[in-house]
């Protein structure tokens, strides 16, 4: 029978699957779905998975079973900040090497438990397609069957090839990513080599006509035996219902809640007693509360002049969201959801303490090793969202808390961009956030934007604690283009006021270069640059001769005044 996810504002979908062993005793094909539903569909989507045992081995059906099990469980388990792509390809690799490892004391590969392993990921609007070896993804769309896999089987004669690429096979194994766009009524089929070399688009198309996708697949397949197929016979098909509407498919109900009167000191807000308010912008008001227990927390309600703007709304609920799902002391929490809302309004600590901006006006004339260990703080917090798949966006002075005890905590996640969410909501997270004087360039040119975004971000700040500037002044707020970008023109750190040395310069300039490509390849080459003299910075650098070598410079020195002595005695003795 079809399974099925109800039709909704949401995506759906219906699935026919059979699998059989076919003329052989065995059936060493596995494949399996998983049908989620609430966060999971979001921020997940739904999944399916086919693997094919190699002939050659009695064991391999083992690894087919478990390359499908093991992913269908496991993938769930990552992160929902994670991309399809990051979240299903850490899964395929960990089930590879533990299937290679299996493997190492058998010694012939062709024994061992091997397998190919494919699999259909749909999330919001897209299919994401990941593949190895030789069972196949196709998809048929209005009326035209289209690859979306290539066999990974080399082929030396007609009667002579095998398999390129296979889980268990090699310590590392490559996997095939491709993502594509959905439409409504797109049909995919997942299907092993006993199946697909058997029948051709004719005999698909026939099959899919009648609309019944479990009466499909057994058609397929049992068309694959009459053909000849000596092989397992499995296929799943999978019809697309219903898609969610653009940027419409992150279920943030609380968006939709009401936005609360702004409360006065002593009023209660769904048990949480308001202290004092903090901080008013036009976009949010901060107050100081605290919870039954006596903790004190931080609660943030949007102006009432946000009220019609949906976009900011989710962000701003958004901003709780992650919180949640980053544990780091350098970055701010969240408080646990533990009782239901009336209003809309986010909860996250209380840090006691002040900004990086007031820090920096109470000491102008930062030392360099205090400037080195805010940075290094910082670093913490920025990795711990970028292993997260997080881009922070807005990291600036005004958004980095320095407690009481000099700890470092990265704030005001709103403007974070989110690749689970960004795949599960495209557009959602709106325009580009963050502020002229910490935007990196691309942002403005149109470029690639990752975590060395960021990274630049961290370089102006570090740079403005050492000299009381920025690097580029106003240049970057005029980018347009690519070409404007080539255009900015670094002032160097190091001048008589600052004290920067040469090389520490050197290290703010990689880190703020208007290319991305030319910035740090870690945040830790970075920091190590700012507390010692890079191997860049050495290898290009000239240094004059006096340095290098002292003794050799005032022999040199000698000798030329002795020449020049000889010279003026001659001249003498005419």
């Amino acid at each position: 029978m079809n399974r099925h996810v109800p039709a909704s504002d949401r995506l759906s979908v219906s699935i026919g699957q059979f699998s059989s062993a076919g003329v052989k005793a065995s059936n060493q094909d596995f494949h399996g779905a998983l049908l989620p539903r609430g966060e999971g569909l979001t921020f997940k989507g739904i999944t399916l998975a086919i693997a094919d045992g190699i002939s050659t081995s009695s064991v391999s059906g083992e690894a087919a079973e478990t390359a499908v099990k093991s992913f269908l469980t496991d993938y769930y388990a990552t992160p929902d900040a994670w991309s399809v792509r990051r979240s299903a390809t850490n899964v395929i690799a960990a089930t590879n090497t533990w299937l290679h490892s299996r493997n190492l004391s058998l010694g012939d590969m062709n024994k061992g438990r091997v397998c190919t392993f494919s699999a259909l990921i749909l999330k919001a609007r897209e299919a994401h397609v990941l593949h190895v070896g030789d069972s196949r993804i196709q998809r048929f769309q209005n009326g035209v069957l289209e690859a979306l896999t290539e066999d990974h089987r080399l082929i030396l004669s007609p009667e002579e090839n095998y398999l390129g690429r296979a889980l268990g096979a090699e310590r590392r194994v490559d996997i095939d990513y491709k993502n594509v766009s959905l439409e409504r009524g797109d049909i995919f089929l997942l299907t092993t080599d006993g199946v697909h070399e058997h029948v051709d688009a004719a005999t698909i198309r026939k099959a899919l006509a009648s609309g019944d996708l479990d009466a499909a697949a057994r058609n397929i397949a049992g068309e694959a035996l009459e053909r000849g197929s000596t092989d397992n016979l499995t296929i799943q098909i999978v019809r697309i219902e219903s898609l969610p509407e653009n940027g419409d498919a992150l279920a943030l109900d609380r968006a939709e809640l009401p936005i609360p009167s702004l409360p006065k000191a002593g009023d209660i807000l769904d048990g949480y007693r308001i202290v004092r308010p903090v901080q008013t912008t036009a976009r949010s008001h901060v107050f100081l509360a605290t919870a039954s227990d006596g903790r004190k927390v931080a609660l943030k309600i949007p102006a009432s002049e946000t009220a019609a703007d949906e976009s900011y709304l989710k962000r701003f609920v958004l901003e709780e969201w992650i919180a949640g799902r980053v544990s780091s002391p350098h970055v701010l929490a969240a408080e646990p959801a533990d009782r239901s809302r009336s209003a809309l309004y986010v909860v996250t600590e209380w840090v006691e303490g002040v900004t990086l901006r007031q820090w920096m006006t109470d000491h102008p004339r930062a030392t360099l090793n205090e400037v080195r260990k805010i940075v290094a703080q910082v670093i913490e917090g920025l990795r711990a969202l970028h292993r997260r798949d997080m881009i922070h966006q807005d990291l600036r002075p005004e958004n980095v808390m320095i407690d009481d005890d000099g700890t470092i905590k990265i704030i005001d996640l709103g403007s974070a961009s989110v690749a689970g969410v960004e795949e599960a909501a495209p557009g959602m997270l709106g325009a580009m956030p963050g502020t002229f004087q910490y935007t990196a360039p691309e942002y403005l040119s149109g470029d690639h934007v990752s975590w060395r975004s960021d990274q630049y971000a961290l370089g102006v700040m570090a740079y403005e604690m050492l000299t009381g500037r920025i690097p580029y002044g106003a240049q970057v707020a005029r980018i347009r283009s690519r070409s404007d970008q080539r255009k900015l023109v670094y002032e160097p750190a190091r001048d008589d006021d600052s004290g920067v040395p040469d090389w520490m310069d050197a290290a703010l300039r990689r880190a703020v270069n208007p290319d991305p490509v030319m910035r740090y390849d870690a945040l830790s080459e970075f920091l190590m640059d700012l507390q010692r003299p890079g191997p860049t910075w050495s290898s290009t650098r000239h240094v004059p001769l006096a340095q290098r070598s002292p003794v050799r410079f005032w022999q040199s020195v000698s000798g030329i005044l002795a020449l020049i002595c000889l010279v003026l005695a001659m001249q003498l003795v005419k």
